[in-house]
């Protein structure tokens, strides 16, 4: 009997790969257990040596580790894109997001505007400098603690204005999502697997990712507001 797969990943793909990994149970007969957390926290933690067989994470922090050594060179194989969508609290005014100057006067019209520790609110933040609001707003931007959906600061009305992965606003009550971002603002991460290195089964991480990249999860991937990488 195959031992189970041990895994980690950051909460953008949390529910589609634990819908992956009770279908590739049923497919292959492995059990799959996969951890989501912070992407930073998740980094580290592979990072440190904590021995997971796949590591799925944003495809930046995948080339991260495998230049430190802590996934195993040539096994990165991409899994989702994902783009990051625009909510506010269930309810609350919906403002106009429908263009690059419409986003912006409703970010500068806004109390609070919240996102993540991850991919894309790094690049939220390089938009605003682009735009040439960044210290107009700076005041206002609140950035999730790690491991913390916007989503959730949003829901409470800690945050007026959030931005997060798609996949992770789409079933969250307390929520209305607006959106994606305009036309030429777009936010897209691609999120990529890769073996641990210290795996006591790379061959068998290797196949689970080959299903993960697979052309049978592309339905599940579209449910889960995300696109096959």
């Amino acid at each position: 009997m195959s031992l189970p797969i041990r895994g980690i990943s950051s909460m953008a793909t949390r529910a589609l790969l634990a819908e992956l990994a009770a279908a590739y149970h049923a497919h292959a007969g492995v059990e799959v257990a996969i951890e989501s957390v912070g992407g930073v926290d998740a980094a580290r933690r592979v990072a440190a040596g904590e021995p997971f067989d796949v590591v799925v994470l944003a495809a930046d922090a995948i080339d991260g580790l495998t230049a430190g050594g802590h996934v195993l060179a040539g096994s990165r194989r991409g899994v989702v894109r994902s783009d990051v969508a625009v909510a506010v609290r269930a309810g609350a005014p919906h403002p106009d997001i429908g263009s690059a100057d419409a986003l912006q006067r409703a970010l500068l019209a806004a109390r609070t505007i919240g996102h993540s520790t991850g991919p894309s609110g790094t690049a939220l933040l390089q938009l605003f400098e682009r735009w040439g609001v960044a210290e107009a707003l700076r005041a206002r931007v609140v950035q999730a603690p790690p491991g913390v959906p916007v989503g959730s600061l949003v829901a409470r009305g800690e945050v007026e204005i959030g931005f997060q992965q798609r996949s992770e606003l789409m079933h969250l009550e307390g929520v209305d999502v607006l959106g994606g971002m305009p036309p030429g603002t777009e936010i897209v991460t691609v999120f990529a697997g890769a073996v641990g290195a210290a795996s006591a089964q790379p061959g068998a991480a290797r196949a689970l990712l080959d299903f993960l990249a697979s052309p049978a999860t592309a339905e599940a991937k579209r449910r889960h507001g995300m696109e096959p990488a």
